[in-house]
């Protein structure tokens, strides 16, 4: 059975469903979702890149990073970092490394978790970071839970939330995903309240003609990650916007399917076989941590989140290695690719958030830093 037969077959069975769970099926299912296929999806040989992929300096950066905030935390025997997503295990590997290398007390008390539900990925991740599964720096887990409430966490999320199912809603309701002739077919059904109450309060109201993504799977995620911290960090980058960019006409109807570095506006083409994203609401987002007892911190972009890490030692994470001319021109521009807006670092955005910690403690982080230093960082804004 293929992915299109399998999501058919539900429809046939259920009547029209719900576009997020048409996302679901063709993203996540078990069996025959984009996640469980035992093919490529991540760098060259994938369908697209995260800036792990670009050069180890990416999770470099975020070690020193790491290793300041478990300072904050007053440097405990003991600390959780638990990646959401973590692909292949690049990021985690080079955290890993780059710790046990220049941070040895830090990299003494670290555990790292990885939350994965795809069975090819866990085998992949097992692959990766072989050598931290064998002197048992790592594990993986199918939700973010903190094992130990007495231990400090940091859960970190790189390109996660954007791939986490999204309601599609317009003037006409709720999309449906139904069949004609054997094809999908898209219909409308009326909007819950739930999926009203979201938009009154962190989106818009789509105009006639519009379509605006809904992610309240994205909201309740987040708000079960928050709760389940007790003292520590969340760390979200991802490609997404506020409220406040709704309401000024821009990133609405942000859903994109992406293909052997191609992208398209037709989540319809190739279920099973296509990556399905769409931008994250970073207001709701901000929400959910926030009722969930975390400080939110002013957004920034991953340029001025990795600015403010890297600048005290001008990257040298990044040019460590380099012997050559040659080679430290081309970690240049892989550098320069990371932190431009040309490249990766207006893209994506930072949503960094805490609790039970001093705030004044938080802000000295260096991550923090240079946008807090420089007028292009800007607050969430609308958070309820």
């Amino acid at each position: 059975m293929s992915p299109r037969e399998r999501i058919l077959q539900e429809i046939r069975e259920k009547g029209p469903i719900p576009f997020s769970r048409y996302m679901e099926l063709c993203l996540y299912d078990p069996e025959l979702g984009y996640y469980s296929r035992n093919v490529e999806q991540f760098g060259k040989a994938g369908d697209f890149y995260t800036s792990s992929d670009v050069h180890a300096v990416f999770g470099r950066l975020l070690a020193r990073q790491f290793e300041e905030m478990w300072r904050v935390l007053g440097s405990p025997e003991a600390i959780n970092i638990i990646e959401l997503g973590p692909g292949r295990g690049l990021f985690a590997r080079d955290v890993l490394d780059w710790s046990e290398k220049k941070f040895a007390q830090f990299f003494a008390a670290l555990h790292y978790s990885l939350v994965e539900r795809s069975a090819v990925l866990k085998q992949r991740l097992r692959g990766t970071l072989e050598s931290a599964f064998s002197r048992g720096k790592t594990c993986i887990r199918d939700f973010p839970n903190n094992a130990n409430d007495d231990i400090p966490v940091i859960i970190f999320a790189n390109e996660f939330f954007d791939a986490l199912p999204v309601a599609v809603l317009s003037s006409q309701g709720e999309l449906r995903i139904a069949e004609d002739g054997g094809r999908f077919n898209e219909t409308w059904a009326p909007a819950s309240q739930e999926q009203l109450r979201f938009l009154d309060q962190y989106a818009v109201h789509p105009e006639e003609g519009e379509r605006i993504e809904a992610p309240l799977i994205a909201q309740k995620y987040m708000a079960q990650v928050a709760a389940s911290v007790r003292r520590g960090f969340i760390v979200v980058i991802d490609y997404g916007y506020t409220r406040d960019e709704l309401l000024a006409g821009r990133h609405r109807g942000t859903l994109m399917a992406y293909r052997q570095h191609s992208a398209s506006a037709n989540p319809y083409e190739a279920p099973g076989e296509q990556d399905i994203t769409a931008h994250v609401n970073f207001t709701a987002l901000a929400a959910a941590a926030e009722q969930n007892g975390m400080q939110v911190w002013p957004l920034l972009t991953q340029s001025q989140l990795l600015l403010g890490i890297g600048e005290q030692n001008e990257f040298a994470d990044a040019f460590e290695e380099c012997r050559l001319p040659q080679e430290r021109a081309k970690v240049a521009l892989q550098l320069k690719h990371l932190l431009t807006p040309a490249g990766l670092g207006e893209t994506f955005h930072v949503l960094l958030a805490s609790k039970g910690l001093d705030s004044e403690k938080v802000s000295t982080l260096s991550g923090l830093g240079f946008g807090r230093s420089r007028p292009e960082s800007h607050d969430i804004g609308n958070v309820r």
